[in-house]
């Protein structure tokens, strides 16, 4: 066999661990600019682990919406791979190991951090639907936006109150609220970004009779309601929200100003370099105004 050292010294296990990361970390950075950019704001004793949370909900995203596809999978092969993705990082966090690198990457992070099948589960049951259901109402939009975002947010929130602790702990109810709402932000921001997309190409519709008003509305609330906690959040943690936060409250602003078309609704980079660097001095997240 080869030897297995790695430049810095690490073997076995210790190596493995590293690789598993850098490899979470290169798929957000194939993936994701914008969450590339408000991840490097986050201290590095968080930094690896939302990544590797992100890494996971990227692939299993991929799996239904169109690499999947594209390699050949019908709708039944696609939920056949994703439920075996699930079935990997349940046995992968009990374990302690994963022959899948990403897998691998974010059940060190569950370990360590607390994250459980309470989460896991509605995040893999958002993704089948993606398979089953094309069409959403209100109470359908709400349960696919909890498993597909708000449980990403309360990960992440695992991961920003217990990386580094001996033992995992609940986060404050005000952190889950805050951490739900955002993420039910940054979804319905999506939805409505996507519209077009997400209709002729996959062929869904999210919102439902949801009017874009309505949408916005719930949009300005779930951004407040998110700002007024992310002070509360750890030191090492907050200019990364405040980033990823002020980026979604100019994207809303710029849906509110624009008229639905076929044109994808953007935030150009020196505004988002410019809304990182306010983050980055320490300014409060941004006020949502109408």
């Amino acid at each position: 066999m080869n030897d297995t050292r790695s430049a810095g010294g690490a073997t076995g296990l210790e190596l493995y661990d590293r690789t598993a990361q850098d490899v979470a970390a290169s798929v957000i950075a194939a993936y994701s600019t914008s969450f590339g950019l408000a991840s490097r704001m986050l201290g590095p004793r968080v930094r690896p682990h939302v990544r590797n949370v992100y890494a996971l909900a990227r692939i299993a995203d991929e799996i239904v919406d169109g690499p999947a596809e594209a390699a050949g999978l019908d709708h039944s092969a696609e939920r056949d791979v994703l439920d075996e993705l699930e079935v990997e990082t349940l046995t992968a966090i009990r374990r302690g190991f994963s022959a899948n690198l990403v897998v691998h990457a974010f059940a060190r992070t569950a370990r360590e951090c607390g994250i459980g099948a309470d989460l896991i589960g509605p995040f893999f049951a958002s993704m089948r639907t993606d398979i089953e259901t094309s069409s959403h109402d209100l109470a359908s939009h709400d349960a696919y936006v909890y498993g597909s975002a708000e449980v990403i947010g309360l990960m992440c929130l695992q991961a920003f109150v217990n990386a580094g602790a001996s033992t995992p702990r609940q986060p404050e109810p005000v952190l889950v609220e805050g951490a739900r709402r955002l993420g039910a932000a940054f979804q319905d921001v999506n939805f409505l970004r996507d519209l077009d997309h997400d209709a002729s190409a996959l062929g869904r519709d999210y919102l439902g009779a949801s009017s874009r008003a309505e949408v916005l509305a719930r949009i300005d609330a779930d951004l407040a309601c998110a700002a007024a906690v992310i002070p509360l959040l750890p030191a090492d943690c907050r200019r990364a929200v405040t980033a990823a936060h002020d980026l979604f409250e100019a994207l809303a602003r710029r849906l509110r100003r624009a008229t639905p078309s076929r044109t994808r609704v953007r935030v150009p980079n020196p505004v988002k370099a410019a809304l990182a660097a306010r983050a980055w001095l320490g300014f409060a997240p941004r006020g949502v105004r109408a």
